[in-house]
């Protein structure tokens, strides 16, 4: 694996992430609390690998320039900043809603988890596209 490997693998990985907190909110409304709970610790290593992967490959490589023109421009800007801002608040918010859990303090797990859950989607889908539009559909010449 290669530092240009690791933009698909942070896609995938941000993929991953989307589809076990999909999963793991699916498992608590079914009042399956194991499988729940492993999937969201599961969603919280795949999103800690991701991070890892991300800092390696932008210290190495840098901030990498948006190709596309015309009316996709807005869009991918649009898309870029909203999931920056809010990514800021997913790892703060991941180990607060984390921590509440695991100290059984279930009350403010959930006030905190109603918020934590769909900006944390949010933010790996968003990464996924990012990711396609950057990398895929317009990459550099």
């Amino acid at each position: 694996m290669s530092l240009r490997d690791l933009p698909t693998l942070n896609a995938l990985l941000n993929a991953t992430s989307a589809f076990l907190l999909m999963a793991g909110v699916r498992r608590i409304y079914v009042k399956n609390v194991e499988a729940h709970k492993r999937f969201m610790v599961s969603a919280f290593i795949v999103s800690t690998l991701f991070l890892i992967s991300y800092l390696v490959y932008h210290f190495n490589v840098g901030s990498v320039g948006f190709e596309g023109e015309g009316w996709i421009r807005p869009v991918y800007f649009t898309i870029l900043i909203t999931h920056s801002v809010l990514a800021v608040f997913v790892p703060p918010m991941a180990v607060i809603t984390l921590y509440r859990a695991w100290r059984g303090d279930f009350e403010r797990h959930r006030r905190i988890a109603r918020w934590t859950y769909p900006i944390w989607l949010y933010v790996s889908f968003t990464g996924v596209a990012v990711y396609l539009l950057l990398y895929v559909f317009y990459p550099r010449a």
